[in-house]
């Protein structure tokens, strides 16, 4: 019988320690979101997040902003922000409208208030094993192994999907835990005996139910990292779960996986970036 890892449970847990150690250290943290246009999917994702640091107890401030915004204007706010030591943490909510260059933005981010993961140095940091703020749904997926007491040194890995958001980095978390690593993409020949060697496959591909029992070892742990709508509008992942789930020792259902972490661990960098601004005072 496999394990339903539960992410929405563990994501509540960290937020009560976050809470907790908010509370105990009297930590004074405001988390800016930066939302351009209104995509429904990013308004949805802005008021979770603003409601995960209220729960916490941390301020959060947001800009919504029309979607003519120029580029030039949304890094000018960028950068007043960065120079505002009353804010500890700037997410600009992606995906930016098309006339604005998301990497020039990111970039403009203080590397010290990107509590997405996502500046080249925070990216360089993870290569070289510095400490810097990490990508929060692979920091997230790590979590989620550990709290359920998943091995990873010495376990094959296959990762499939390349992405800077989640591919990438999280190929270099599990090499930071000892796992062997493979990452797969759109050009990988052979994809399912590829991923039939993974002991822990995480998929990250971006097509609904791509991934059947054809590409899944007996007894692998599968995580899910994709959430589309199918045609009767029910949320589902990269992961045909009905499929895989006889065939698994543990997985990450859609939704309730892998999605309620990325916001815990958002969280969980705005706390730290606090605290190291307060230790640099």
């Amino acid at each position: 019988m496999a394990v339903i890892i539960d992410g929405k449970r563990i994501s509540n847990d960290i937020k009560d320690e976050l809470k907790a150690r908010v509370n105990e250290q009297n930590i004074d943290a405001t988390l800016c979101v930066i939302q351009v246009g209104n995509d429904p999917a990013s308004s949805i994702y802005v008021k979770n997040k603003k409601k995960a640091c209220e729960y916490i107890g941390i301020k959060s401030v947001s800009y919504e902003l029309p979607d003519e915004t120029t580029e030039k204007e949304l890094i000018d706010l960028v950068q007043s922000l960065n120079e505002d030591k009353r804010i500890n943490g700037i997410l600009v909510q992606l995906p930016l409208p098309s006339h604005i260059n998301s990497d020039a933005v990111i970039k403009a981010i203080a590397p010290n208030k990107d509590v997405d993961g996502f500046h080249p140095e925070n990216v360089g940091n993870l290569c070289i094993g510095r400490q810097g703020f990490l990508s929060c749904t692979p920091a997230g997926i790590i979590e989620l192994l550990k709290r359920y007491d998943i091995p990873i040194e010495g376990r094959e890995c296959v990762i499939i999907g390349r992405s800077n958001i989640v591919g990438k980095p999280m190929a270099l978390l599990m090499l930071r835990e000892n796992a062997t690593v493979t990452i797969c993409h759109s050009r990988t020949r052979d994809l399912a005996e590829t991923a039939r060697r993974a002991d822990i496959l995480i998929v990250a591909i971006g097509k609904p139910r791509f991934i059947t029992k054809d590409y899944v070892k007996e007894g692998a742990v599968v995580i899910d990292v994709g959430i589309h709508r199918d045609e009767d509008n029910k949320l589902c992942g990269d992961v045909d779960y009905e499929d895989v789930l006889p065939h698994v020792s543990a997985i990450t259902p859609v939704p309730g996986g892998v999605g309620p972490m990325t916001i815990a661990m958002l969280m969980n960098n705005c706390v730290q970036s606090a605290l190291q601004m307060t230790a640099d005072k």
